[in-house]
């Protein structure tokens, strides 16, 4: 009988503490959103946005009959966000990267409301099909496997004096408006969240 409580015990637990994990990211995207640049405000809301709805997907208590419908509904507009933004200018490569992930969001969203459990992404009730379960995880592990090797690998960048900043040298990574070690700390602790919960499927 304890055996098998264990099992669910400890499920909760790594449930809860996915849910702290990405609440707290969602908390600091929310927190940078406040002090970025009107430019790189959008991101880091989206971001913020992402960090939140997972945590609240990620809870094993459930979210309710009502929840994953409305997880869809963002996720399906933030997604379509996501695209429009693809049209041109800065940052692609991020736009596609949300795009991916809030489409993935609503595909998890989509399998609790099939499954009728009431839990966002159905805690194993319902792996949706093999074919786009298998190629999100395959590339969501790509992204922390990238994310984690250039987390590690970019330490400061090289300093080189910069137009317009009296010839003080500061690091490439921040001439170029990169964002800094602990955003891509942030973004890859999502990616391993996104990763997490599609293996529970």
């Amino acid at each position: 009988m304890h055996g098998s409580a264990l099992p669910s015990a400890a499920s909760a637990v790594s449930g809860w503490l996915l849910v702290a994990l990405c609440a707290t990211s969602g908390t600091y995207c929310l927190l940078r959103a406040r002090r970025a640049g009107r430019a790189a405000r959008g991101a880091a809301m989206g971001e913020a946005l992402m960090g939140f709805g997972m945590a609240v997907m990620a809870a094993p208590s459930g979210t309710g009959p009502w929840g994953p419908g409305i997880l869809l509904g963002v996720f399906c507009a933030a997604a379509a966000h996501a695209l429009w933004l693809l049209r041109g200018g800065p940052g692609l490569g991020h736009h596609a990267h949300h795009a991916v992930g809030s489409l993935a969001m609503a595909y998890m969203a989509y399998l609790g409301i099939a499954a009728g459990s009431g839990h966002a992404h159905a805690h194993g009730q319902s792996a949706g099909p093999p074919l786009v379960t298998g190629a999100l995880l395959v590339y969501f592990a790509g992204y922390v496997l990238l994310g984690g090797a250039r987390l590690v690998a970019g330490g400061g960048g090289r300093p080189v004096p910069v137009a317009g900043g009296g010839g003080r040298p500061v690091p490439v990574a921040a001439a170029a408006g990169a964002p800094g070690e602990l955003t891509r700390a942030c973004r890859l602790t999502m990616g391993i969240g996104m990763l997490a919960m599609l293996l529970s499927m």
